[in-house]
């Protein structure tokens, strides 16, 4: 499950340097997620745009996956499809953003059968995640466990890959009782934040709303506040941190 829980990511307060490596941020850590790919990913946390200008970025970041090979080409053009999926899941057009994860998966499947990489494998595991939240019950107790088999299966390549850990710490965070465990959440949160695995920005919000939430739970409402506030110092117009957030622990 994500941070901000599909239903419920272009303003940035923080200066940034677009390199041929990604952005470099303001505190020091890394996008290393193609440049030509930014824009589509921003959209998704800033929500600031409607369904036909992302589509447009959408489409841009499909040409440019196309014009790759082998395993990255089908990994890319997966994650472009999870994007797109957000959008329409934000947008409250379910069918729309299960097709696209549904083809996120597929596209993931693909990039395995060429290379096995931890990217391909946490794809997978991202777009199962949000099928998770569309599909029937039933079908979410036959492949909800995939999330984590295949985050770990991430893990076991790349150690350090953050997404990974995310979706095996964010089941304790938002999973009600007795499926989620809010403290011990937190502590797998910290561990997140704590450099043993490589951020992006999109990591660091995923991981400060975490906290948010979780802490929300625990009653903690002056803790919560620090790490929603850390959340929009990243993403300023996220519409969850903003206002669902603290409405839904009113």
């Amino acid at each position: 499950m994500n941070c901000f829980c599909g239903r419920r990511v272009r303003v940035v307060c923080l200066l940034f340097l677009v390199t041929a490596g990604g952005a470099v941020y303001a505190n020091g850590f890394t996008d290393t997620i193609p440049a030509w790919l930014l824009p589509l990913r921003n959209a998704v946390y800033e929500q600031t745009l409607g369904v036909a200008e992302t589509e447009a970025l959408y489409q841009a970041a499909r040409r440019e996956a196309a014009r790759l090979s082998g395993a990255e080409r089908y990994y890319l053009k997966a994650r472009c499809e999870y994007y797109m999926g957000r959008v329409y899941q934000f947008h409250h057009a379910g069918e729309a953003a299960e097709r696209h994860y549904q083809k996120a998966g597929e596209l993931a499947e693909q990039s395995l059968d060429i290379n096995e990489t931890a990217q391909g494998w946490e794809m997978y595991a991202a777009a199962v995640s949000q099928l998770c939240m569309l599909r029937s019950p039933a079908w979410v107790m036959t492949h909800g466990l995939n999330v984590e088999k295949f985050s770990r299966n991430a893990l076991k390549l790349d150690a350090r890959n953050a997404p990974a850990y995310y979706m095996i710490a964010s089941r304790w965070v938002y999973a009600p009782w007795p499926f989620g465990d809010p403290k011990k959440g937190i502590r797998m949160m910290h561990d997140l934040l704590d450099g043993r695995v490589d951020l992006q920005k999109d990591d660091l919000f995923n991981g400060y709303i975490a906290l948010a939430y979780a802490y929300f739970r625990e009653k903690n409402r002056a803790e919560a506040e620090i790490w929603r506030q850390k959340a929009l110092g990243l993403f300023p117009t996220n519409k969850f941190a903003r206002f669902e957030l603290p409405e839904h622990f009113r």
